[in-house]
């Protein structure tokens, strides 16, 4: 039996983690700051009331990328343990199960707590706690670790406001709302230094992240009147700029400003083994009317209504011309 984001479901969660004596935290492929928040933040939550806790981050996601490669991993594992079937399985900021890499945390039987605020959720987990109306997972997460009484380290309070201004585009986007700040603040009480925060967060950026900046920004395309626009980014672009696949974050933000846009996509090469042909494809939305998380969901992907993404095999033209598609949908 499933529950949904309701006080009583948020009171199952909290009777699980307390009742539960071994568990593994997990996020989605790709983490991104409110991932790896939440995910480090609730190791540490649960690490301090006691409970034998791992946290799982599949070996082709490590390192981390540089902006976030500063946070330390306890009880870190790369595989699915050998007694992962005694654990239970806590999903962090995961809309939907397949977007963990790992086929043992989806085997028929697991015990999962499902803990997002996605609001295209798909409720897998044996107890699902998803909070549409929160900021971030981590918002949900310092709620939760209020409830069972646990100081955060600064280590936590660092996780969880990493979470919180990388999923508020550091508090500007529409989900920022009195509980966030109220957040923000109990977390520089508990040590956070938001300056240095910031400057590891979004600063100190390595010059092949600057060099692939320049080309996504060359090769910007905008359709119907500017209300799509577009770049792309080849293999070709990041080796030529030295650059890692996770250098690309940030630049459909750049693309998302531009005057007129109600859509704004990147488009990206995935690289590695068994990706060939593959593109990924990040998509937020101008304002407040489009949602992109539709757009993302009818190509298996999904996400937030102004922050989405998938993976597709579409060529350039055909994904073009899906996008101009489901933006004239919504008009």
């Amino acid at each position: 039996m499933t529950t949904n984001g309701s006080r009583s479901a948020r009171d199952q969660v909290l009777q699980e983690l307390r009742g539960a004596d071994k568990l593994i935290v997990v996020t989605h492929e790709n983490p991104d700051g409110d991932a790896l928040g939440s995910l480090i933040a609730m190791q540490g939550i649960l690490s301090a009331i006691g409970k034998d806790c791992l946290m799982f981050i599949a070996e082709r996601e490590l390192p981390l990328p540089e902006e976030y490669n500063w946070f330390p991993l306890e009880g870190l594992v790369s595989e699915p343990p050998a007694d992962v079937d005694e654990r239970t399985i806590v999903f962090l900021d995961c809309g939907n199960v397949e977007r963990n890499p790992a086929e043992a945390f989806r085997r028929p039987g697991m015990h999962i707590l499902d803990i997002d605020h996605h609001h295209d959720n798909t409720r897998f987990g044996t107890v699902n706690l998803v909070v549409p109306e929160a900021s971030c997972t981590a918002e949900i997460v310092w709620d939760l670790m209020g409830e069972l009484d646990v100081t955060p380290t600064l280590t936590v309070a660092e996780a969880l406001y990493v979470g919180l201004i990388t999923d508020t585009g550091r508090f500007m986007y529409e989900n920022t709302g009195r509980r966030a700040h109220l957040m923000a603040a109990d977390l520089i009480d508990a040590g956070v230094d938001v300056h240095d925060v910031y400057r590891r967060v979004y600063e100190d950026v390595p010059y092949g992240k600057l060099a692939l900046l320049a080309r996504g920004l060359a090769n910007v395309e905008r359709y119907d009147n500017g209300r799509l626009t577009l770049t792309a980014l080849t293999a070709t672009d990041f080796s030529d700029s030295d650059a890692e696949e996770s250098y690309s974050e940030g630049v459909v933000d750049h693309l998302r400003a531009v005057q007129g846009t109600e859509v704004a996509a990147l488009v990206r090469d995935r690289i590695g083994d068994g990706v060939a042909g593959l593109r990924k494809v990040s998509l937020r939305s101008g304002n407040d009317r489009i949602d992109v998380s539709a757009i993302a969901r009818a190509q298996g992907g999904g996400g937030h209504r102004q922050a989405a993404g998938f993976t597709t095999g579409l060529s350039h033209d055909e994904l073009v011309a899906f996008l101009r598609g489901a933006l004239a949908d919504q008009s």
